[in-house]
């Protein structure tokens, strides 16, 4: 079997007809070969090798000194141990010391190919696994997150701040404003870094499922549990937990939150077993979770648990100033996936872009790029390419959203006016009380507190 790259193996063997067929036998099958009497001549070729294939047995330095010398060098160069005097003690020793296989003598040349390309293959996929958490870890790196105007450097300086430090984070904002990459970059400058990141979406986790989802449960906790299973939180072990839209979560479960917030603790659904945890929490929301508590909707306790360094992101229609810079950056990235020719985006197309109002904020802008792009027939974007949905223009008085500046319908009340909009949203969402919330920018509790109120619940 050929190789499509071509791989450099060092053979280290002091018997030259060993030596010999094995370096016929890899050179057949595609890879370049360099080959030493020694450990110490092995040393010298080690750092232009892709794989060592070594005897245990050589003349001076042993093959296991020679394996932990490689690995202070280069850990991640994969090598195969081969020795006439293998016992399972040795092999063990081999792997502990970082050994990718062993291979006791006599074996056939199929086996050593075999093992050589698991080898191989083994620290491709590493590699490949380095690359990602790399990349990754640069994509949430808070100079990758654009925000040039006063109050996203004040966002980004505060991430910098609380982010070595175990403080619980509240994350506040319309929706589509970035909250998830702000608490992924969090997440990327803290010590915690290399443990886990586990986003939980309150709002997509059915309400008779959200105990045993968050907290996980026993065998036998309820019907269908066939066996135990840990929650999200017990996953971000010594991680983070992001619990995205906070206000979706009902009272019972709030309960629950608070005591992992003071305690570290948790119990799974079915046991009386307490677990301690190490997750540091961040929480978002999009809506004001001072007016839940108002209605009751939300506990105060919870509440102050988790606002303990509160930050809010501003929506994109004020800061204007980074339309620009992500409209390039959205288009580079789509123009790479699917193709497209377009390499840039025209003045007055940038004009229509900072002009328009962004209710879906970032999360829109980057899908008005994509369907701009799809639309474009040159390599520059043009004015005539974006298509933006032009929803009414929202004005806000005194603190509260209308239309076109309009207040309140002519005779019509604010409770009447609620009313119509609240019997709208479940006409439209076809009685599913969550959907009609969402459309209303609500909780579930919310709404339901609001039914009550009106006599529909």
């Amino acid at each position: 079997m050929k190789t499509s790259m071509k791989t450099r193996v060092l053979i280290v063997e002091d018997e030259e007809k060993l030596k010999r067929v094995l370096s016929l036998q890899l050179e057949s099958a595609g890879y370049e070969v360099e080959t030493a009497g020694s450990a110490e001549d092995a040393l010298k070729l080690a750092d232009r090798a892709g794989l060592v294939l070594t005897d245990l047995r050589l003349p001076g330095m042993d093959g296991l000194t020679l394996l932990e010398s490689i690995q202070r060098q280069n850990a991640r160069l994969p090598v195969i141990v081969m020795t006439a005097f293998g016992t399972v003690e040795i092999a063990v020793e081999a792997m502990k010391k970082g050994a990718a296989d062993f291979l006791p003598k006599p074996f056939s040349l199929d086996h050593l190919m075999a093992v050589v390309r698991k080898a191989l293959e083994v620290q491709t996929l590493r590699d490949e696994n380095v690359r990602l958490k790399d990349e990754l870890g640069r994509r949430y790196r808070v100079d990758n997150i654009i925000g040039t105007g006063p109050r996203m450097q004040e966002i980004l300086a505060a991430v910098m701040r609380v982010a070595p430090t175990k403080s619980t984070v509240l994350l506040c904002g319309e929706s589509g404003t970035g909250k998830d990459l702000i608490a992924r970059a969090i997440h990327h400058h803290s010590p915690r870094a290399s443990h886990p990141f586990v986003k939980i979406n309150c709002t997509a986790i059915p309400e008779n499922l959200m105990e045993s989802e968050l907290f996980g449960y026993e065998k036998g906790a309820f019907t269908g549990a066939a066996s135990s299973k840990p929650g999200k939180f017990e996953q971000a072990e010594n991680g983070t937990a992001f619990l995205d839209e906070i206000g979706d979560v009902p009272a019972a479960v709030q309960v629950k939150l608070l005591r992992i917030l003071q305690e570290r603790e948790l119990e799974r659904l079915g046991s009386n077993k307490t677990k301690q945890i190490d997750v540091r929490v961040i929480a978002a929301t999009n809506v004001d979770l001072r007016r839940a508590l108002e209605e009751g909707n939300f506990r105060e306790d919870l509440y102050y648990r988790l606002n303990v360094f509160p930050l809010t992101i501003p929506p994109l229609r004020e800061r204007a100033e980074d339309i620009p810079q992500l409209a390039e950056q959205f288009l580079r990235k789509i123009a790479r996936e699917t193709g497209s020719p377009v390499a840039a985006i025209s003045e007055a197309a940038r004009h229509k872009l900072v002009s328009y109002h962004w209710p879906g904020n970032v999360r829109e802008l980057e899908n008005v790029i994509e369907r701009s792009l799809l639309y474009a027939s040159g390599d520059t974007l043009k004015p005539e390419d974006i298509r933006l949905d032009h929803a009414p223009k929202r004005a806000i008085v005194n603190g509260v959203s209308s239309v076109n500046g309009d207040f309140l319908p002519e005779g019509m009340s604010l409770e009447e006016h609620e009313q119509q909009l609240i019997r709208e949203a479940l006409k439209r969402a076809a009685g599913n009380k969550s959907h009609a919330a969402r459309l209303l920018g609500l909780t579930r509790n919310a709404l339901r507190y609001r039914l009550s109120q009106m006599g529909l619940e």
